[in-house]
């Protein structure tokens, strides 16, 4: 049977497991939510702050921003906030509080509840609609929000910046802006993990998922129909694949694509490397024997 000591020591030492264990919660909470804030995040009105004033706790507390960009604080009144960045917000307290109040006051200014920015995310997604921007919204994020993308959707992404400063109050897209406001984005580098197409999106861009171009594969085919061309450079055997490939009676050397070039209908020999266009229609013959 164990001593009183060793009982004691039994117990200090199960407090300090479990005290260790709150800590290490509370440690893994504050970077959890610390991630998704960025200081450089522009405040807007109806965005709801979480103040923190360090060894004042009667001053913290959580403030919502109004629609002139102001919210009012105890002891220094209204605070100018919209259009600035958590950490110009974070100085301007500071200064306010150190003029006449404290000496070295610790300010912290985080974001509790986002509201006052937003993106549009329209096209081939599964929940096209308005979202709202929260921290540093990445293009993966947005998309995954989205419900990502549906079968259909082409394998590029163009997103519409809205104008420096300006948030668009509705959807814009690539037809409706300058080429200078438009970037290119291939799914497939963002797939792969490519992080210079992973975008960091701002307030009022629109995110445009466009359909993808479609071709026709018809005669000795196994499943006959229309497929999303979704990847460029796609070759004649590549999309004979998506049609199940040449069936048994198929002639796959003699397969021909009927295009409109010029608004005229033309038939074109091809190889199985050659490439297709969007709106092609392949023919594969019967074979003679």
């Amino acid at each position: 049977m164990p001593g009183t000591t060793d009982r004691r020591r039994l117990g200090l030492l199960v407090i300090r497991a479990a005290a260790a264990a709150v800590l290490v919660l509370g440690l893994a909470a504050v970077p959890a939510r610390a991630a998704d804030q960025s200081p450089d995040y522009v405040v807007g009105p109806q965005d709801v702050l979480a103040i923190t004033v360090w060894d004042q706790a009667d001053l913290s507390g959580k403030f919502t921003v109004e629609a002139d960009g102001s919210f009012t604080f105890p002891l220094i009144g209204r605070v100018h906030a919209g259009g600035l960045t958590l950490r110009a917000v974070e100085a301007e307290m500071v200064k306010k509080l150190a003029d006449g109040y404290f000496k070295n006051p610790q300010v912290t200014v985080m974001v509790d509840t986002y509201r006052s920015q937003r993106v549009f995310i329209v096209g081939e997604v599964r929940v096209p609609g308005t979202y709202t921007l929260t921290g540093s919204m990445s293009l993966i994020e947005a998309l995954s929000r989205a419900g990502s993308t549906t079968p259909a959707a082409s394998s590029e992404v163009i997103i519409v910046h809205a104008p420096e400063g300006k948030g668009a109050s509705g959807p814009v897209l690539p037809e409706q802006s300058s080429p200078s406001q438009t970037v290119h984005v291939d799914l497939n580098d963002l797939q792969r993990g490519g992080a210079a197409e992973n975008i960091t999106l701002r307030d009022g861009d629109t995110v445009f998922v466009p359909r993808a171009a479609t071709i026709y594969v018809f005669g000795q085919v196994k499943n006959p129909g229309a497929y999303a061309l979704q990847t460029k450079g796609t070759t004649v055997m590549q999309a004979l694949a998506l049609a199940g490939g040449v069936t048994d009676r198929g002639a796959a050397g003699r397969v021909k694509i009927v295009r409109i070039v010029n608004g005229a209908k033309k038939e074109i020999k091809v190889k199985l490397t050659d490439l297709v266009q969007p709106d092609d229609t392949l023919v594969v013959p019967e074979r003679f024997f």
